[in-house]
């Protein structure tokens, strides 16, 4: 019987452990480890933004400057340069529109901020259990779609069954037909707004105030400052950031505003709630003047982004 040594049976491993741990050849690099890899991660992005976003935005701005009916081929576009938006500020209806969104402006930024502020202030203050089915509560009606809220809101105000007018008449009050009133009418729209939005400041303001220091109310107190003190002088500067978020985002919606105003309203009564996004839309496919309905559109997302710009940077001075 033929018997192996010691020696040679560690050299017979040995070679093995060497063969299996010898590196392999260089192996084929690929598009993996390449400068091209991080732009693959953001190609599918990009392609949707291009497609939904880009596109959009590069065939309105070419609309806006030719005369197209919308019906006929493109081919009868007619090159139109800058008159639709001569046009624009020639048009009484359009700064008719823009002076709806402008008394808008403090129903969609000032009432629902303040509408948000109050109720954060209480709930951060005196420390309520539950708060968080509160916020998912007050929060509902910002994720709602436009579209639904007009129309419960109409039925609401509904002068023949409504609730809203019935409990009023049974309290003895004489109430208007709040959307169809040439008086109440815009101002209607506003409070619906306002009464969408202001869930979503109370939720940005109160986490906002969870991460002011509590140091701060300490030193506050020992220097006898009262609740109201406080707030003014801690809670307000410490929610500057918040406040121009809240700002920022509640002046683009007044400024687009459309689906509410839409579903209740139409625009009427007459022309009391017309905007300029409506206007926009009943311009382009109402009297089919596809061109100046896309300058105004162009307009109203430069005079968006504008007003947003020196919101953040009003807001955004003294940032640490």
């Amino acid at each position: 019987m033929q018997t192996t040594s010691p020696a040679s049976s560690a050299g017979v491993i040995g070679e093995a452990g060497a063969a299996i741990a010898a590196p392999a050849g260089p192996a084929r690099r690929g598009i993996a480890g390449s400068a091209w890899e991080p732009y693959l991660y953001l190609l599918p992005a990009a392609l949707i933004f291009t497609l939904f976003v880009g596109v959009p935005v590069v065939g309105t701005v070419v609309f806006s400057l030719v005369h197209y009916n919308g019906i006929g081929a493109l081919s009868s576009a007619e090159w139109a340069g800058i008159a639709n938006y001569t046009d624009a500020f020639t048009d009484p209806k359009f700064w008719e529109a823009a002076w709806h969104n402008l008394i808008l402006i403090p129903y969609y930024v000032v009432l629902p901020a303040v509408l948000g502020l109050i109720p954060a202030a209480m709930v951060q203050g005196m420390k309520l259990r539950g708060s968080a089915i509160f916020r998912v509560g007050l929060f509902l009606p910002y994720i709602m779609p436009g579209v639904l809220i007009g129309v419960v809101w109409r039925w609401l105000l509904n002068p023949v069954f409504g609730p809203v007018n019935d409990v009023l008449t049974r309290l003895g009050f004489d109430p208007p037909t709040w959307l169809g009133d040439f008086t109440w009418a815009l101002p209607t729209v506003g409070v619906i707004g306002a009464w969408a939005a202001y869930g979503f400041c109370y939720v940005v303001f109160l986490a906002g105030m969870q991460k002011i220091p509590a140091d701060l109310y300490e030193a506050a107190r020992l220097d006898g400052a009262s609740g109201w003190e406080e707030f003014r002088s801690v809670t307000i500067p410490g929610l500057r950031r918040e406040i121009a978020v809240v700002v920022s985002v509640n002046l683009i919606n007044a400024l687009r505003a459309f689906d509410v105003i839409k579903a209740t309203t139409d625009g009427g009564p007459g022309r009391q709630t017309e905007v300029v996004a409506l206007y926009m839309i009943n311009s382009a496919f109402g009297v089919n003047r596809v061109g100046y309905g896309a300058a105004l559109a162009v307009l109203l997302a430069v005079i968006t982004l504008v007003l947003s710009l020196l919101t953040l940077k009003l807001f955004g001075d003294g940032d640490d």
